[in-house]
């Protein structure tokens, strides 16, 4: 299940921000998510429309 994503401008962006999220503990990145989809829906289906 997608809850959360991110879209950037290079690979390399992409993976530098991955890389800095792993760091991250369990409560920063639940409120991450919480910023952009509350509800914890599956966000899949909205990517895929976008492409």
């Amino acid at each position: 299940m997608l809850v959360y994503y991110e879209s950037h401008i290079s690979m390399e962006a992409a993976i530098l921000r991955e890389k800095q999220i792993k760091k991250w503990n369990r409560l920063w990145k639940i409120r991450l998510i919480e910023t952009m989809n509350r509800e914890w829906k599956d966000l899949w289906e909205r990517i895929l429309e976008r492409y």
